[in-house]
């Protein structure tokens, strides 16, 4: 088939297209016109801020009287935190809480200072009056040496000194007799099955030492017989009463007279030996 060939079209397809264009023709008027062309839109304007001006108002400023009758609303302060203790290695110490104060690096007289006061506390636990006398474990429970070892050396520098010859034999013989027999008493304590410690029986029976030491100074510097006899009575009944309660109450009841037989005698001798040096 060539281009310049055509193909007929069917009988009812030009049928249709007869009717169509009578409508055409037939009313014109029924053709719309055709749309007229919309109005240019106006440019976007284009900035380089990244911020658009607004077009609105500015709020009007506040009045005096608006300003006068404005109450800020009460903010609830923060209740501020308690004040940390104190860096004291001591507080710390007493309280049970951290390492234990470091004595190797402090000085000598903070050292000096603190054995001091433990000999004055302990001093006033054992032999005067205090609520703690019935219990040993509360009166001696920061028990220490230094004072027991300062009254044993001056009854015995006390006694060489009242003696008008053999000074030194004097002081060798108090001070053997004072520490030997402390030690023969806290074991005697302990065989009869009391509850305290040696160490603790040994500082004990050394502070109760403190009233013959005082009573063995006046007699040094009083020579007179009938007022050592009275001073040496005051200072055994004084050391004895002090030594009771922590003795008896170490041992059983029924053992109690066993524990504090020993201790009354060294006393005594010792007191005998205050009267008899001259």
């Amino acid at each position: 088939m060539s281009h310049g060939d055509t193909i007929p079209l069917h009988s009812s397809s030009q049928s249709d297209i007869d009717e169509i264009e009578n409508l055409i023709y037939s009313n014109p008027s029924t053709v719309l016109p055709a749309r007229p062309p919309s109005p240019p839109r106006s440019a976007i304007p284009v900035s380089s801020s990244p911020f658009m001006p607004s077009n609105l108002r500015p709020p009007p400023p506040l009045t005096s009287t608006k300003t006068t009758n404005y109450k800020p609303t009460p903010v609830p302060s923060i209740p501020s935190p308690p004040p940390l203790p104190s860096s004291g290695q001591s507080n710390i110490a007493a309280t049970g809480f951290g390492s234990p104060p470091n004595t190797l690096t402090e000085p000598v007289w903070d050292t000096v200072k603190r054995d001091l006061y433990r000999i004055v506390s302990n001093l006033k636990l054992v032999v005067f009056p205090n609520p703690y006398r019935e219990d040993p474990g509360k009166a001696l429970r920061d028990w220490d040496l230094w004072g027991p070892f300062f009254f044993i050396v001056f009854l015995g520098l006390t006694l060489s000194w009242s003696a008008s010859v053999k000074k030194s034999e004097v002081f060798a013989v108090a001070f053997a007799l004072l520490a030997a027999g402390a030690v023969i008493l806290t074991l005697n304590v302990l065989l009869l099955g009391g509850h305290i410690i040696f160490f603790q029986s040994l500082s004990l029976l050394g502070y109760c030492l403190f009233p013959l030491d005082v009573g063995a100074f006046i007699c040094m510097l009083k020579d007179n017989v009938i007022l050592k006899v009275v001073v040496v009575c005051v200072s055994l009944a004084w050391s004895s009463w002090a030594a009771y309660p922590f003795m008896s109450t170490a041992v059983n009841p029924r053992r109690k007279a066993l524990a504090l037989y020993p201790v009354v005698l060294m006393y005594v001798s010792v007191g005998f030996l205050i009267i008899a040096i001259d």
